[in-house]
This record gives structure tokens, sequence and C-alpha cells, in this order.
């Protein structure tokens, strides 16, 4: 079915345009009639993901392996992704309802600025993310949860934010790291030592790098460098130049670096 609307009409949020008029066209965020109690059945979940400030920005970034109870779902799924031209968005949870959820969070921000004519603030598109979690809450009650990070560069402040949330949609600031999903504890424990105020770009990929590669080492649902297959994080930088990826032979070389360190140096 083709939405039609009036842009003159319309409210500066596609999602709620689109959830007062035709709401069967969006991800279904709500449990289906008789379903309550009853329990999910197995879906792939994406699990760790993580972010950090430097001095340029923000340094986003996930490992590439998703689950299904004791299963690999797959290994080479995607966690981050641009959410516009100076902020990106990672994340943990069921991977359906994560996907749906970024390309609508996406479009919300492509629309806001057709219809404004302006970009919206980074304070509006973290606000704008929160609302979207918390209308996930039904299918969180139901396993589904979707948990994200969303990381940019204000450009009225000129420097790298990172914002996290809760499952009913709460936003919260992080001042220098953060990480979620089921290696989130053990990242975040790495990045606790090894984390330093105004990291140049080369040493805060290689600390996102080595924090991940921890959260594997301890986390059976987290995928670590999969040398044989050529399997690396994925990482974006997030700077006043816009939001970029870091190529995957960089990443390749770094996560090389990190594994012949730790078995020189166990």
């Amino acid at each position: 079915m083709e939405l039609r609307f009036d842009p003159h009409d319309a409210g500066s949020s596609f999602f709620d345009l689109v959830r007062g008029r035709e709401p069967g066209l969006l991800p279904r965020f709500a449990a289906p009639a008789g379903e309550v109690g009853r329990g999910m059945p197995g879906v792939p979940v994406g699990t760790t993901v993580l972010a950090l400030k430097y001095a340029a920005g923000v340094v986003i970034a996930g490992d590439r392996q998703a689950t299904e109870g004791y299963q690999v779902a797959s290994r080479r799924i995607e966690k981050v992704y641009a959410a516009d031209e100076h902020s990106a968005v990672a994340i943990a949870g069921a991977a359906g309802p994560c996907l749906e959820m970024v390309r609508l969070f996406q479009t919300e921000l492509a629309h806001y600025e057709k219809i404004e004519g302006m970009h919206l603030s980074l304070e509006g598109k973290a606000n704008r993310l929160a609302q979207m979690v918390r209308a996930n809450l039904p299918m969180a009650m139901q396993g589904l949860v979707v948990v994200p990070i969303f990381a940019g560069f204000d450009l009225k402040r000129s420097e790298g934010r990172i914002f996290k949330y809760d499952v009913a949609g709460g936003r919260y600031e992080e001042t220098d790291y953060y990480s979620i999903g089921s290696g989130g504890k053990d990242a975040r424990s790495s990045l606790k030592k090894l984390y330093r105020p105004g990291l140049g770009e080369e040493d805060a990929i290689r600390t996102g790098l080595e924090a991940l590669y921890d959260a594997a080492d301890e986390d059976r649902g987290t995928g670590g460098p999969d040398f044989v297959r050529g399997i690396f994080p994925t990482l974006k930088l997030v700077t006043v130049s816009g939001t970029q990826d870091v190529p995957e032979e960089r990443v390749a070389a770094v996560c090389a670096a990190i594994a012949e360190a730790r078995r020189t140096t166990p």
C-alpha cells in the first residue's frame, strides 16, 4: 500500500504520521492478539555493540554474530548503521525488530529534514529514537527486546555524544563510553581499563576492538574476529565531517595486531 499525504498538512514526525493514518504500515510494535504469555519462538538475537568518544567525535562498533539459543544464527549480521549524515545507531536484541526500527528511524530523520527544511537537533534525534523504543515495549514484554546505542556529532556543541536507552524508552547520556548486549558488561569492563579522554582516532579504534575482543573471549554470544572466514567487527566514525565506515582491511589489521599481542604477552 502506498501512503499518500500532503506535506503541508503532515507533521514533522513520520512515525506519528503513519501511526495516525496507516498504522498497519508500521512494524508490529504490539503483541498479536491471543499471544500474550505464550512465549516467542526462537529468533536471531544480535549481541554486543559499543560506542566511545574520542578527540574528533565518536567510534561506534559491533560484532557480527547473531545467536539463536545455543546456535549461531548468522556470522555476518550488521548491527551498526548510519542514521543520517552526523549520527549512527547500533542495536542489540531481536534481529528482525532491530532492523525494522533502524529503517524507520532513518526514514523519520529524512522526513523531518524534508518537511522542516533543516536537520533535527541531536537531542531531538535521541528523543525520536526513544519514542520508537517505547512503542516496542509490548513486544519487549514478549521477549522481542530492542535496545539501541545512539551516537552523533553535535554541531552546536562541536563534540561527539553518546545516548543509551532502556526497554521502556528511557534515554540517558553517557559521557565517555557505553556497551550493551550479551557481552556488554565484559566490553564495559575492558573499556573501563583502556579508555582515556581525548584518544586519537587510531587509539580509539583499537580500544573499541580490544573491548569487543574481550567480550567475545568471555561471552558465548559475541563473535570475535574470524581470520579464517575474513569476518571482523563493524566500526563507524561520527565526526564533524560526517559518518564514515572504518575500512574492513584497517579493522582486520588492528585485530591481527591485538591477537598477536595477546599471543606473545598473554
